[in-house]
């Protein structure tokens, strides 16, 4: 028979795990709306703040402080967003900034790294293959997806 208590203990043994998995879905919903749209629904996006209050709870693992300032990182991209006219958008901005509060400084930083690699390796095989010019834009968040999830393989997080 299927016990509360059993779900209950499967939750908290594996709570970590379950949020990073429906983070990285999370991320894939964002992915088709930033192709599909060229725009991030502000509401589905804040519901990023859900999934870090779930990740909060239940790594334990990290110091609050991380995940603070992993959030202010996106603070930095708002920055950015400001600076450039918004050639790089505030949902990125807004986007970095919940998952930097989601994974902590250090694992920001290590996506963040691994984001802008594969948009530099991609942004240069389509000037190559002249499909851009140098003023083309491209969303950016399916590349902080492959890189999230790229490193949720390798077990980075």
């Amino acid at each position: 028979m299927f016990r509360i208590d059993f779900v209950t203990e499967a939750v908290a043994a594996h709570g970590w795990l379950v949020c990073r998995l429906l983070f990285a879905g999370y991320l894939g919903v964002l992915t088709v709306m930033d192709i599909r749209d060229k725009r991030l629904n502000l509401l589905f996006l804040l519901s990023g703040f859900l999934l870090v209050a779930a990740g909060g709870f239940f790594r334990r693992d990290v110091h609050p402080l991380l995940l603070v300032t992993g959030g202010g990182v996106g603070l930095v991209f708002f920055a950015a967003s400001k600076v450039t006219g918004e050639s790089f958008g505030y949902g990125d901005s807004l986007l970095i900034l919940i998952m930097g509060s989601f994974l902590g400084f250090w694992d920001i930083l290590s996506v963040l790294t691994a984001a802008f690699l594969l948009a530099a390796v991609f942004s240069t095989v389509m000037l190559v293959r002249r499909r851009f010019s140098r003023k083309t834009a491209f969303p950016f968040v399916p590349f902080l997806a492959a890189a999230y999830m790229g490193g949720m393989i390798v077990g980075m997080y």
